[in-house]
């Protein structure tokens, strides 16, 4: 099978198409025949080695893929071959890939491989974040940042779902508008020089809950822009340089600044809330609550193009790996069996 992988992180250009092996599943496992591959901002850190946590070598980018199983290992039972599923995986930048049958879900059929390759990190961080972490209710006001992004246009689809009302910040009319597109009641530019003031006029009576996946030079704004008892919910650092907040603020307001952390709430602490959120979400998707808006798709020889561009912050939703297919793929099941 082709793989894409590098000895050496050091550059995005060490990374190679190669011929490899095609794995073979062990017992609780399954093989995934690659549709789509999903790249997020810390899919390219980890490629470039730049993440907290440093990948083995060789290493073959991508976590998040979707496809067709084409082989099952001993034990078996929940999915067959033929099943339409999203997986995580270690390497999906190929054509075939590994994953426990435990982190494999079924796919409704009217979502796309496209849609499910960026699907699980993004929605069940939105979740985990505003239903768990930040107790939105219906007939709150929910702030999210970096709206046009995948975890913030996921924000914005989940708070809608939760009932709640949803401000968007973008960067660009364009963006702003694609936020829209998604759901969100109001939207407002991320200018600095008079940001708190604009934000006001749209919302007099102030936020409840904001969603910053950014955490740049507009979180002490929006914090102080919390009513009583409001929460800010840390979810990530693409702003750049971490800012600090005066502890005299969350006092002041009543109010609570949390964190949001995927990694170790899906792999580490709730595993088995996790896999029940992905459920819900999926349920969602079914129901026709969730739209899944997709981002830009790379063709896989361009995987270079690709992994540059999710690092570069330009895109919106989750941008996206096409991995080309062998001819072999097993007839898709229908999920409804």
């Amino acid at each position: 099978m082709k793989t894409i992988q590098s000895s050496n992180t050091d550059s995005i250009d060490n990374y190679a198409i190669v011929e490899a092996p095609r794995p073979e599943p062990r017992r609780g496992e399954v093989r995934v025949q690659v549709e789509m591959c999903g790249i997020g901002y810390v899919d390219s850190l980890v490629a470039l080695g730049r993440y907290q946590v440093k990948p083995k070598l060789p290493h073959t980018p991508g976590v998040e893929v979707a496809g067709v199983i084409d082989a099952i290992g001993e034990d078996v039972t929940a999915v067959a071959v033929g099943d339409r599923v999203l997986a995580t995986v270690g390497g999906g930048f190929a054509e075939y890939a590994l994953s426990s049958a435990q982190t494999v879900k079924r796919i409704p059929e009217t979502m796309s491989f496209a849609q499910a390759a960026g699907f699980q990190v993004n929605y069940v961080t939105a979740m985990h974040g505003l239903r768990d972490r930040g107790a939105l209710k219906a007939g709150e006001t929910l702030l999210v940042f970096g709206a046009a992004g995948g975890v913030g246009l996921a924000a914005v689809e989940v708070g809608k779902a939760l009932g709640a009302r949803v401000i968007g910040v973008a960067s660009s009319e364009e963006k702003r508008q694609l936020v829209l597109d998604a759901g969100a009641d109001l939207v407002i530019d991320r200018e600095e020089d008079g940001w708190r003031d604009r934000l006001k006029a749209l919302i007099p009576d102030g936020l409840d809950v904001v969603f910053d996946p950014a955490c740049g030079a507009l979180m002490e704004p929006a914090f102080r822009s919390l009513s009583w008892r409001g929460r800010y919910l840390i979810v990530g650092f693409v702003g750049g340089d971490i800012p600090s907040l005066r502890v005299n603020l969350p006092l002041m307001k009543g109010a609570a600044l949390l964190g949001v952390d995927y990694r170790q709430f899906s792999q580490v602490f709730e595993p088995g809330e996790a896999d029940a959120m992905l459920t819900d979400l999926l349920d969602l998707v079914a129901s026709g609550k969730l739209a899944v808006p997709t981002g830009r798709v790379f063709d896989f020889e361009d995987y270079k193009q690709a992994l540059t561009f999710a690092l570069s912050g330009k895109g919106v939703s989750k941008t996206l790996l096409r991995i080309p297919s062998d001819g072999e793929a097993p007839q898709a099941n229908d999920p409804n069996n």
